[in-house]
């Protein structure tokens, strides 16, 4: 088999690695920083869109596929990382919709369990709704790529693609050269910007996501609670993170007070004890922000030897395993279940911008 070479080893770099590597490929990742370390540790692991009936059907599709094959594709992970991601079935209320009943439509049409809780008809209870722990996660598939046979060189930043008659024969990065047969472009929040001899992917652009986390006793909170833009997440032992801002900020990752109390007190009349709760950690994360919230999966117009998937915007760990899956499905010439055509380099190419939904 070939060796294949991923730039960025985030949630969609380090899926697209195991799902390579199960196929029989050679496969090294390099990451500006950690494995998972930005995007992928920085939110709060829903593995759902937020109002699932919100978005346009290449989403929903993606995202579909992905929460069907999750449970057994995180299981397979911990079998062979010999660790846990904390995937928790643990179901998501939505409140204050205008439209439930349209809602539930959506839901029944597409296999997705809803209820109309009884005296609250602008809500929606979705049962089965999981989360991941995604910083465990992003460590569970570092471990599983590594024990398959991946490499991983972490704080390696590419910066210049080595083209060779229309053909990219190495990445260089950290003062290093490193060849590969073929290449994937995984890197997140910074796939617009593109390295030297390698054009960036269109309309891919970082959104900043401001985050808060709390510690109260476990048990307080025991489901995803969602309203007008603003999730509370609680983990098993207690931890509550509250979230969060969509801020067309640029590569700036720096927090404001200002925010953080405005989180507190909208998380506060979902939760009432988080009103005098201190936060334990304030935070932002880069997503990888494309139109539509729709990414790019598949070969680079340009070279027949490199290939994306990236932009995935609010739901890169949601979307990892089909996402990878499919890219797979492209590398290896076999039918894909899903098509392809909406995720192309070509389609993303004629997106625009719309607010930073």
């Amino acid at each position: 088999m070939d060796s294949i070479l991923i730039l960025g080893a985030g949630a969609s770099g380090l899926s697209t690695a195991l799902a390579l590597l199960k196929r029989g490929h050679r496969v090294s990742l390099i990451e500006r920083g950690t494995a998972g370390g930005e995007s992928t540790w920085a939110g709060g692991g829903i593995l759902s869109p937020l109002l699932p009936w919100d978005y346009p059907e290449p989403v929903s599709r993606l995202a579909l596929a992905s929460m069907q094959a999750y449970a057994a594709w995180v299981g397979a992970i911990e079998q062979l990382s010999a660790d846990t991601a904390e995937f928790w079935r643990c179901g998501m209320r939505v409140m204050g919709l205008a439209s439930s009943r349209e809602a539930l439509d959506w839901c029944v049409a597409h296999g997705l369990h809803a209820e109309i809780p009884p005296g609250h008809p602008d809500s929606l209870w979705l049962p089965d709704i999981a989360q991941a722990r995604n910083p465990r996660l992003a460590s569970v598939l570092g471990t599983a790529v590594l024990r398959s046979g991946g490499a991983l060189h972490r704080h390696t930043a590419g910066e210049r693609a080595i083209v060779v008659a229309g053909h990219v024969v190495a990445i260089e990065a950290g003062g290093e050269r490193h060849e590969a047969d073929r290449f994937v472009l995984c890197t997140g929040a910074w796939a617009g910007l593109g390295l030297e001899g390698l054009p960036g992917v269109p309309n891919i652009r970082p959104i900043r996501g401001q985050m808060l986390l709390f510690k109260l006793e476990p048990g307080v909170l025991d489901t995803i609670l969602f309203r007008n833009g603003l999730y509370i997440i609680p983990r098993r032992d207690g931890h509550i993170l509250v979230g969060s801002t969509l801020e067309d900020a640029g590569f700036d990752k720096s927090t404001d007070a200002a925010t953080a109390s405005r989180l507190q007190a909208e998380a506060a009349e979902l939760l009432p004890v988080l009103a005098a709760a201190a936060p334990v950690r304030h935070w932002a994360g880069l997503r990888p922000g494309s139109p539509d919230n729709i990414p790019v999966i598949g070969r680079h117009p340009d070279f027949d030897n490199v290939y994306i998937n990236a932009g995935h915007y609010r739901y890169g760990v949601t979307m990892a395993p089909a996402s990878a899956e499919l890219l797979a499905d492209l590398m290896t010439g076999k039918a894909p279940a899903l098509d392809p055509t909406p995720y192309s380099w070509e389609a993303a190419a004629t997106r625009r911008w719309n607010g930073t939904r």
